[in-house]
């Protein structure tokens, strides 16, 4: 007799599997290496012809896991293929892959399935062991399967000859009515018809058992069966079995006897040794290593990439940051200059998949040093005039990620003070529509002009729409970065709400005394240029969409209350709440003024003002019920939006109140008694 040689099983992973891991890794297990249940199918081992030499070719059916391996719910693994269940255990450092108690692994499965073996459960006779390294920057693998085992001793053997099945006269007619889409991975023949293993009962005549058979070659039947053996031997006592070792139809498959001496038994107590570890492709007992790096996609290499930096915070640092939301944001940037520039990179950095540029010049030579969007020959394209500053990069920002959905419009904003012949009307009219649908289909405004008038219409339409402002401004050496409060309607709703009673905070318009007009005429070279400290633009644009972050991170959002003055003497913010303007990324300030001489930022908190020109109920009134005439009075007469606010009333009144305090004073010394 020849003791049974069983051919191993060897793995076979598509790519969707290391893929879901990814997946699996950043979001959900993070610094976890707990084991994850996870599913494989094996199939049965085939032969066939080769079409060039006409030789015959065995094909042995590999262990299969695809991203359905994660499922819960199990799959029908389909016609000529085996379920195995296994657990997976990722590491997260190759030195814990490297160094880890293989052994001991191996063992804790195989203490499981003897424990199973002698009980009245139903045993799991095809298990595995999965242990990962997943290095995902270069998309690299690390892998090891291990399929346990039992080994018995004295060991199976054959007895006589393996067969074709078809030769075995009481087997043939049996299997010749079997449907080969139901074969039972391991089974038992009962007279007539195949049942499942796990109902059988010891007959006093031989046992026939049979398995889907990975392998192809006869003589050695495939790793499965092993602790099918074993477990007859030890739950049933069974020492001599015929083996039916099917793949796929009758013709295709082979019966041989496995027998072992009747005296071998197996004590409970005592479980065998188990082996079990794949060999690598050298042959060798070692892991293998898969690199998708050079099989993606690069575009979507560069997507996980991106997003893989951002989803790393959550692993330690910040658990609870919703990248989701952050990504989801459609944000309006008005003004693709130097500040324009700086924060759609930053937003594109977290992965801000929504962004829209709108700018009406042109790019110039002088732009390409402090605009890192634009190169020189922006600068010369369109026949020399330059490129138009927002279609040029919103293409640019494609380019740095292509996960960007970027997009340029060609567009002047209609300013105050700036006036509007007849002839332009249209014009104007049509730029009010354009902004108008443009600041209804965005979440968040960035304000990053270079005058103070063009952020006027802007900032009422955030107003009137409740819409996320933030507004960015530079000095020389200075900078303004603040957050428009809600509209004074949906703040008072917030307070009905949630009963807190936060003051409304101010927009950029709310500290003037005077409408916005024109400050761009009659202006030096030095006046017309941006003369800022060139590190002052990407401090102040990096300021800005922090900012943003934090809001979106707070829970009250655009309602978040501005923090208390001393807050921001603190380097740690972890004692402030909610209600104390604070949020999982820190402080909302209202307002950030930076002072680039000293190195030195002040936090700043201002409340709106009821006749402000940019946020007043006022001012949307107005606006709402006569949009267009609203915006060509504005531009049209200096002085009209301070008669809407009610502005030009306040030096009648300050000179009343002054007046009234020098009479008071007056009768007080008239009436003094020296």
């Amino acid at each position: 007799m020849t003791i049974i040689q069983f051919t191993p099983l060897s793995s076979q992973i598509h790519p969707t599997f290391w893929n879901k891991l990814t997946q699996l890794k950043i979001d959900v297990l993070r610094l976890s290496d707990a084991t994850v249940p996870i599913t494989a199918t094996y199939s049965e081992g085939r032969v066939i012809k080769d079409r060039e030499g006409g030789a015959q070719v065995g094909l042995a059916g590999g262990v299969a896991l695809d991203e359905s391996s994660f499922d819960d719910a199990p799959q029908d693994v389909g016609k000529g293929k085996g379920r195995m269940k296994g657990v997976l255990k990722n590491f997260n450092t190759i030195e814990e892959f490297k160094n880890c108690d293989k052994a001991a692994m191996l063992n804790d499965m195989a203490d499981k399935l003897w424990s199973s073996m002698n009980s009245d459960s139903e045993p799991e006779l095809a298990p595995f062991l999965l242990l990962t390294y997943a290095d995902l920057k270069k998309y690299k693998y690390f892998y090891w399967f291990a399929f346990p085992a039992f080994m018995t001793k004295p060991a199976w053997e054959i007895a006589g000859e393996v067969q074709p099945l078809p030769q075995a006269a009481d087997l043939s007619g049996v299997f010749a009515q079997v449907n080969p889409d139901t074969v039972p991975q391991f089974f038992y023949v009962d007279q007539a018809k195949l049942e499942p293993i796990t109902s059988f009962k010891p007959p006093n005549d031989i046992l026939t058992i049979g398995f889907i058979d990975p392998s192809f070659t006869p003589e050695n039947p495939g790793w499965p069966i092993r602790n099918l053996l074993t477990y007859l031997l030890v739950k049933h006592g069974v020492t001599r079995v015929r083996i039916v070792s099917w793949r796929g139809a009758p013709d295709s498959s082979s019966l041989f006897t496995a027998t072992v001496p009747e005296q071998t038994s197996l004590s409970s107590a005592a479980r065998p040794s188990a082996a079990g570890w794949e060999r690598n492709p050298q042959g060798k007992l070692g892991p293998r290593m898969a690199d998708l790096g050079s099989m993606m996609d690069p575009v979507r290499l560069s997507l996980q990439a991106t997003a893989l930096n951002l989803k790393l915070m959550r692993w330690r640092v910040l658990p609870g940051l919703d990248l989701e939301k952050i990504a989801a944001q459609r944000c309006l940037l008005l003004g693709a200059g130097t500040l324009g520039c700086y924060v759609s990179r930053a937003l594109v950095a977290y992965n801000t998949e929504k962004i829209t540029l709108v700018d009406n010049s042109r790019v110039s030579f002088s732009n390409p040093a402090r605009q890192p969007l634009f190169t020189f020959e922006d600068c010369i394209g369109d026949n020399g005039q330059g490129k138009w500053k927002a279609p040029c990069a919103a293409e640019r920002l494609k380019e740095v990620w292509k996960g960007v959905d970027a997009q340029g419009i060609t567009m002047a904003i209609p300013m105050p003070g700036h006036p509007v012949p007849e002839a332009e009307v249209d014009k104007a009219k049509k730029a009010l529509s354009e902004l108008t649908e443009l600041v209804k289909s965005h979440d968040v405004i960035f304000l990053l002009m270079d005058s103070r008038e063009s952020r006027w219409l802007p900032t009422v339409l955030g107003s009137l729409y409740n819409k996320m402002v933030i507004n960015a401004a530079l000095g020389f050496d200075t900078f303004l970065v603040m957050r428009h409060g809600p509209r004074a309607t949906a703040h008072a709703e917030h307070i009905s709400k949630t009963g807190k009673g936060t003051k409304r905070l101010g927009c950029y318009y709310c500290n003037d005394i005077v409408a916005p007009g024109d400050s761009l005429t009659d202006r030096t070279l030095d006046q017309m240029c941006t003369v800022t400290r060139p590190g002052l633009a990407p401090i102040a644009s990096a300021s800005a969409v922090e900012m943003l972050m934090s809001m979106l991170m707070h829970p009250d959002g655009i309602h978040a209350p501005a923090p208390p003055a001393a807050a921001f003497s603190q380097t740690m913010t972890g004692n402030l709440g909610a209600d104390e303007g604070a949020g999982i990324l820190g402080l909302v300030p209202h307002q950030l003024r930076g002072f680039l001489a000293s190195f030195r930022n002040m936090g700043i908190t201002g409340e709106a003002y009821d006749r402000c020109t940019g946020c007043s109920e006022k001012m949307l009134t107005q606006f709402e019920s006569d949009p267009v005439g609203t915006v060509i009075n504005a531009c049209n007469d200096t002085k009209y939006l301070e008669k809407v606010t009610g502005l030009d009333k306040l030096y009648e009144e300050g000179k009343a109140a002054l007046e009234a305090m020098e009479a008071e004073a007056l009768d007080m010394s008239d009436g003094d008694d020296f």
